[in-house]
């Protein structure tokens, strides 16, 4: 039988792993952690659960896919709900925004507490639209990397219309022009942060990703944000494939310009492809040292990061919803911080995410699981004890502020993560959580292929190469090296 490897069992090589499975391969996906999901796992403190990364959950149809690629039913196994509130948005001058997933609910919301005619944000919601439409089968579909995909009937309708994809200016700069009101612009500036980058910089092309959101909605799995990994686990142990946790390749192994199998500690294990679903940077630079070096893509700007605090709360707060967002007062100044000067700002935008909202058994009765994410920069070396201890004191001093809670006294459990554990844990390049930034117009061409040039069978997926970051990019990138993986 025709064997596969996969390097990671990241949400990324999970879903790899079961397609290539479902095509007749025999599979063995080899993890460095005890664990599976990469930063899509789980863990506990105390009474409290919490999902250690992405909180986030839109397309679901892309996990239901897999399991009906494999003949099941995905609500036997994987249950999720719609969320009738994407998020709640707070400003330090007092203004709140609740946005409705229901898109004519939203868009009354906007004109009745931000004033913005809703002619205005129909006519900007439409344009994103038409982004994503011309553009999602070339840039989320296929191969960027493949000549075929030029030569597409949809591709050839996508160049055509170059200039209305706005990529020669920046996402604020469209935002300002056609919304005008700062509260808003700012709202729809930080859809920008969704793969790690700077509005101020990042194209005007990115305001097809608030289209994803605001069309297909926001959801939550029945089990918290965990159980998309344990749901995809399950399914590839049934599809046959073999799992070797707390198993780290070392190195992966190349014959004559070919990919034969890979090393773990002393042992070889032999295989007629290899996927490698680690980020591109430490793929080259730990596992294929020897090999030719793409230096212009592993170069690329880093994305942000984050440092997370992990609360479990002794309170419940009606006000919040399962996402919350606490805006800075100086958004530039924000940005400048992550991506020049790489450090905190003191007025940072505060992300509350609690799952127990609606996985109840998260947290005890009357208390909450908080995960408190600040977007930070990528790890050069900073002193993140410090620098953790003082954004520690701006988060609550802005919470205090916005929910007029003291809310020290009713933090029981605590735990952080910084941009250096998130390297050391996930082997993410420097920390960033999404690769290569997108603030570079020409970034969505830069990122690394879903396959090599200079050896062959060999293949990438996750976050770090095409077609990006989160979970349902990740899922598009399995999708896209399994349909350039011949059926053996």
């Amino acid at each position: 039988m025709t064997k596969a490897i996969v390097i990671g069992a990241g949400v990324g090589g999970l879903a790899t792993a079961i397609r290539l499975a479902k095509k007749g391969y025999a599979v063995e996906v080899f993890e460095s952690n005890d664990y599976v999901g990469g930063k899509l796992s789980t863990f506990n403190l105390g009474e409290y659960r919490f999902d250690a990364g992405p909180s986030l959950f839109t397309m679901p149809q892309f996990v239901d896919a897999l399991f009906e690629l494999c003949e099941e039913k995905p609500a036997d196994v994987f249950q999720y709900s719609r969320k009738e509130v994407a998020c709640r948005y707070f400003w330090e001058d007092g203004k709140r925004l609740t946005a409705y997933g229901d898109t004519d609910r939203f868009v009354k919301e906007v004109e009745d507490k931000l004033a913005v005619p809703a002619a205005t944000l129909k006519r900007y919601l439409s344009k994103a639209k038409k982004k994503f439409d011309r553009t999602r089968r070339l840039f989320l579909e296929h191969s960027l990397h493949k000549w075929q995909t030029f030569l597409r009937k949809d591709t050839l309708i996508g160049i055509a219309n170059y200039f209305s994809f706005e990529i020669d200016t920046s996402l604020n700069r469209v935002n300002t022009a056609q919304l005008k009101e700062p509260h808003l612009v700012q709202f729809y500036n930080r859809f920008a942060t969704y793969n790690g980058s700077n509005p101020y910089k990042t194209p005007g092309m990115m305001t097809l990703v608030q289209h994803l959101e605001q069309h297909y909605g926001t959801y939550i799995p029945k089990k918290g944000m965990g159980d998309i990994s344990a749901s995809l686990y399950a399914l590839a142990k049934r599809m046959g494939v073999s799992f070797h946790l707390s198993s780290p390749v070392t190195e992966i192994l190349i014959e004559n310009k070919k990919a034969v199998g890979v090393r773990v500690k002393e042992e070889t294990h032999a295989a007629d492809l290899v996927v490698s679903n680690m980020d591109i940077v430490p793929t080259y630079r730990k596992l294929l040292p020897n090999q030719k070096q793409p230096e212009k893509t592993l170069s690329q700007e880093r994305s942000s990061s984050a440092v997370i605090f992990y609360w479990g709360i002794s309170k419940s707060f009606p006000q919040l919803d399962l996402h919350n967002i606490f805006f800075s007062d100086a958004y530039k100044q924000e940005f400048d911080a992550i991506f020049k000067t790489k450090t905190l700002y003191q007025d940072p935008t505060v992300y509350v995410n609690i799952t127990s909202k609606d996985v109840p058994a998260d947290a005890p009765v009357g208390k909450e699981n908080w995960f408190v994410m600040i977007n930070a920069p990528h790890n050069t070396g900073q002193d993140w004890t410090a620098m953790t201890q003082q954004l520690r004191a701006w988060v609550i001093a802005k919470l205090n502020r916005n929910l007029d809670t003291d809310i020290a006294p009713l933090i029981e459990e605590e735990w952080v993560m910084t941009p250096e554990i998130i390297a050391q844990r996930t082997q993410s390049y420097l920390g960033a959580l999404y690769g290569a930034s997108s603030n570079d117009k020409m970034a969505a061409f830069l990122r690394h292929p879903n396959f090599s040039r200079e050896i062959s069978n060999m293949y990438f997926c996750g976050g770090s190469v095409h077609p990006g970051g989160g979970i349902p990019l990740c899922l598009l990138s399995a999708k896209i090296v399994s349909d350039l993986i011949p059926t053996p």
